[in-house]
């Protein structure tokens, strides 16, 4: 069985990432992109469904583990009746092929280790052909090979590489896996000890930039360094998270392929990137942003690959069994063909965020959002499926009508600060009228607050962004009674549910953990209400909810007391980085996205 979401840590080149849990076994990879079939797999069955472990030969060990520094090297360390020894495992920049270094350091004593290297493509399901080479294994299946140096000796066994040998006080043994297309010849050596220094340098000189100066600044270091190795490199997309399939309930069937770039995600993401000092990296989401939605607006995608591909086609892999019986495991997302309003605003919103800081308008781009309003103003009237992509059927979602107001309010904002040209009077006209019927038709004056969608009794945590977007504010009595009412029955021990199951139908069997970025979005309200004491106990709780190198997912569950669902989750650090500047300043993001035409 795979360990607790909470037992793994994350590593990755800008590339790809890999997951290695606390006992030393990396159960999750997949090789050479975030999206491409993982080589180990165990994460989502078994050790024979691939991983890779690296630790002392006897159970009696103790394993505590950190980052060094501020950067995605990660160090496990090992005690041992017999001495201590450390594993470094990292993944250096990359500049061609992808390698995953282990080093293992003796720190006291002696300690036997052991090694085992199963490698399965293809999510688990393809048996490569091993062989043992004079410095190594190397396996090759398709079109994937796998070369596997080590500086002891390895036996080959049932396909797989494994080896035991001891380590001193002083010895550094290092083992580097290098994955290349099976038609190329290997890829030159790396000198090991050399990458270490270099990732080191990377990852440090890389947080240096970080302008945050507040009393989280470490969580705050930790969610960007997370943000940006979830990154990729070639492109500048961001995926939603490193993993597929992670479940939202336990053995539910709420298990989603989350190796995409959702446009739902941009406009946060903006503001953490842009808020924290880094104009590089939010240049390049909004570049991938463009060039991912260029088009006919009528073929808008809630989500995109992360070069931009558009056809995610969702299967399920019935040969595993799934992360605790999770079933089924499903690669691709069926929702990207789903219709979803809230993009349109979401695009726009996004936009105009890294107009705020300097990313100015290209004549393409304007032409591109234009377009946009124009698409708006023909479906904004439509049912959709909104932001949590229910598979019930569509509604009119309060919160998609208010993201439509948003692109129509974005759109105006971004032709009088730059003085283009639009259609000013009809836009205007829109905006008012959108906005007066999300006040007429998505508030309940009996209940008191904003309900899920037009008609109906429920609530719905993504109403607690209307605020931060500034269609109306956290002061306004109708958004007061909203937030009171989510407070009052849309949590659990504090935390904030996405919606009643038994008051909405998403058509999905129910039960799901807590939502963190809901929950985030909370403290930010609390905020704006002026109410700092339960904005920052709130946050605090949500800190206190990371593993120990500072991760979340994207649910907890307050029952078990654990982390639910994909891991590590995107839009969860953004909210905590974005939150850390609303609570740590008297103007944060929160507040910045309601400004004036």
């Amino acid at each position: 069985m795979p360990l607790h979401l909470e037992d793994y840590a994350f590593i990755g080149d800008r590339h790809t990432a890999a997951l290695i849990g606390r006992n030393g076994s990396i159960d999750w990879l997949c090789l050479p992109r975030f999206d491409s079939g993982a080589c180990f797999c165990a994460l989502l069955g078994n050790e024979e469904h691939g991983h890779w472990s690296l630790a002392p030969a006897s159970p009696d060990y103790t394993a505590t583990r950190s980052y060094i520094g501020d950067t995605l090297v990660l160090q496990t360390d090992f005690e041992t009746p017999s001495g201590a020894v450390s594993v470094v495992d990292f993944m250096p920049p990359r500049s061609q092929q992808p390698d995953l270094v282990r080093i293992v350091v003796g720190v006291r004593g002696r300690v036997r280790m052991q090694m085992k290297c199963v490698v399965r493509f293809d999510y688990g399901a393809v048996v490569p052909w091993v062989t043992r080479t004079s410095h190594g294994m190397y396996a090759v299946a398709g079109p994937d090979s796998l070369q596997l140096r080590s500086p002891v000796p390895i036996e080959n066994e049932r396909a797989s590489g494994v080896a035991s040998f001891d380590v001193s006080e002083g010895q550094r043994l290092a083992f580097v896996l290098t994955w290349h297309a099976s038609h190329l010849a290997a890829p030159p050596e790396i000198d090991p000890e050399e990458m270490l220094r270099h990732t080191l340098e990377h990852w440090q000189a890389w947080s240096a930039r970080c302008t945050y100066e507040g009393p989280w600044r470490e969580a705050v270091i930790r969610s960007l360094l997370t943000l940006k190795g979830l990154t990729f490199a070639p492109t500048g997309g961001i995926v939603a998270a490193a993993t597929t399939s992670l479940p939202e309930r336990w053995q539910g069937a709420r298990n989603w392929d989350y190796r995409f770039c959702w446009l739902r995600d941009a406009t946060f993401t903006l503001y953490a990137l842009m808020t924290a000092g880094y104009e590089e990296e939010a240049r390049a989401w909004r570049d991938w942003l463009l060039r991912a939605v260029a088009g006919d607006p009528a073929q808008l995608q809630i989500m995109y690959g992360i070069a931009g591909e558009r056809r995610l086609t969702e299967l399920e892999l019935g040969w595993l069994p799934g992360y605790e019986g999770a079933r089924p495991v499903r690669i691709g997302n069926a929702a990207y063909g789903q219709h979803q309003l809230d993009v349109f605003g979401e695009v726009m919103d996004a936009l105009h965020a890294g107009e705020r800081v300097g990313l100015m308008p290209t004549p393409d781009a304007w032409a591109l959002q234009r377009a946009l309003v124009a698409r708006l103003e023909q479906v904004w009237q439509e049912p959709d499926d909104g932001i949590w992509e229910v598979r019930g059927g569509a509604q009119h979602f309060t919160h998609s009508k208010v993201m439509a107001w948003v692109a129509v309010d974005r759109a105006i904002k971004t032709m009088h600060k730059h003085g283009l040209h639009g259609s000013l009077d009809k836009w205007r006209e829109l905006r008012a009228r959108i906005h007066d019927e999300v006040c007429a038709r998505g508030f309940d004056p009996k209940l008191g607050a904003f309900t899920q969608y037009y008609g109906s009794r429920a609530l719905d945590a993504s109403l607690l962004t209307i605020p931060l977007v500034g269609f109306l504010p956290a002061t306004d009595p109708r958004m007061r009674g909203t937030i009171a009412a989510i407070r009052e029955r849309l949590t659990v021990d504090g935390l904030v549910l996405r919606y009643a199951e038994h008051a909405a139908d998403d058509g999905l069997p129910p039960g799901e953990g807590a939502f963190l970025l809901c929950t985030f979005w909370l403290a930010d309200n609390l905020t704006l209400l002026g109410e700092w004491s339960a904005a920052r106990d709130l946050y605090e709780r949500l800190l206190s909810l990371r593993n120990d190198v500072g991760l979340l997912s994207e649910q907890y569950d307050p029952r078990s007391h654990r982390l639910l669902g994909n891991f590590p989750q995107a839009f969860s650090h953004v909210a905590l980085v974005n939150t850390a500047y609303n609570l740590s300043q008297t103007v944060g993001p929160a507040e910045q996205r309601g400004s004036d035409d």
